[in-house]
């Protein structure tokens, strides 16, 4: 029988169709569109870029030129741009103010590599750094409220280029999705004087049956109430409120983290499109004791249709304890 399961933090209901349950092997990912023509995230293929930000480079390269480790450009086609004046005002019943922000995309190479587990541990570090840093300079600007990190992998998760990259979109607002996650922290907060993300470490670390993978400072689990198929959350085993705080150990922690669970990921089920998004406090806020930044990592495997879309309503045909099973049973 069907089970309905209740996420603790939003209250948002999913569906764990038991009797749809779905071996690994039952997910065939469409077979990707190799990319035509020269790559732009390609070393030498500098000029194809808006200009570059920021970057990792070999002492005396020049900028927009070869001899970059990791970087940063605008994206050319930007949601947000950094220039001009919020300029907030109501349009009768609506509000809305001017389309201003960042949009910016971290290029994790310079060779042409499709995942960024095949990058060495060193240089995923730097790319985890390079995440921080440019939080922690955006944040200077008072204009903007909040920043979401996202990694796009496969064309049906949004990627429209196949060389391993991740973006970085600065908000002037705060997305609803953390403030619902925000929002239903407090509550837990105030029912019961913990952080509920840490309650949900404690519980997952002592049964054991959602954890992914866990080391000293981070663990992963296939959460309780999973929306898709082999959903992951990493977390920070000791409380944090801000992605842009951790510190080098952390780093270390959330690079043997993530590569895990990619690797895992991908042995599975044969390099499945997916999205990860660090979800992180806004940046006017200070630590907070009811709020856990964490990475989510959701694996393209099924569609979202018109239930979904009618109800807010997910419907996911993989126990999470059958996933996170099958997910700790590969042999890295």
């Amino acid at each position: 029988m069907s089970q309905l399961r209740k996420d603790p933090i939003l209250g948002r209901w999913v569906i764990i169709a038991e009797e749809r349950a779905r071996r690994p092997t039952d997910f065939t990912p469409l077979p990707e569109t190799p990319s035509k023509g020269a790559c732009p995230f390609c070393e030498g293929n500098e000029h194809m870029t808006p200009k570059e930000i920021f970057a990792y480079r070999n002492p005396g390269s020049s900028p927009n030129g070869p001899g970059w480790k990791i970087r940063v450009v605008s994206n050319k086609y930007p949601a947000l741009r950094v220039e001009g004046n919020l300029d907030k005002r109501g349009d009768g019943i609506y509000d809305r103010m001017n389309g201003i922000g960042a949009h910016e995309v971290i290029i994790e190479t310079p060779e042409h590599v499709t995942s960024i587990t095949d990058i060495p541990d060193e240089h995923v570090a730097d790319i985890i750094n390079i995440y921080k840093e440019r939080m922690l300079d955006l944040k200077k600007d008072k204009r903007f409220l909040s920043g979401m990190l996202f990694k796009n992998v496969g064309a049906a998760s949004g990627a429209s280029l196949e060389h391993t990259h991740s973006q970085l979109i600065i908000l002037p607002s705060v997305p609803i999705r953390v403030k619902q996650e925000m929002d239903g922290s407090m509550e837990f907060f105030k029912y019961r004087g913990r952080c509920v993300y840490c309650d949900i470490i404690r519980q997952e670390s002592e049964q054991k049956e959602r954890v992914v993978c866990e080391i000293d400072s981070f663990i992963a689990i296939a959460p309780y109430a999973s929306r898709f198929p082999f959903e992951v959350w990493i977390l920070p085993k000791q409380h944090q409120s801000h992605f842009e705080d951790i510190t080098e150990s952390d780093l270390w922690g959330i690079v043997k983290c993530l590569k895990t669970v990619l690797i895992k990921l991908e042995s599975t089920l044969e390099r499945p499109p997916y999205n990860y998004m660090i979800h992180t406090s806004p940046f006017n806020t200070n630590n907070m004791e009811y709020y856990h930044w964490h990475i989510e990592i959701t694996p393209r495997l099924t569609r979202v249709a018109g239930f979904e879309w009618g109800t807010g309503f997910y419907i996911n045909p993989v126990l999470p304890e059958q996933a996170a099973k099958f997910l700790r049973e590969v042999q890295l």
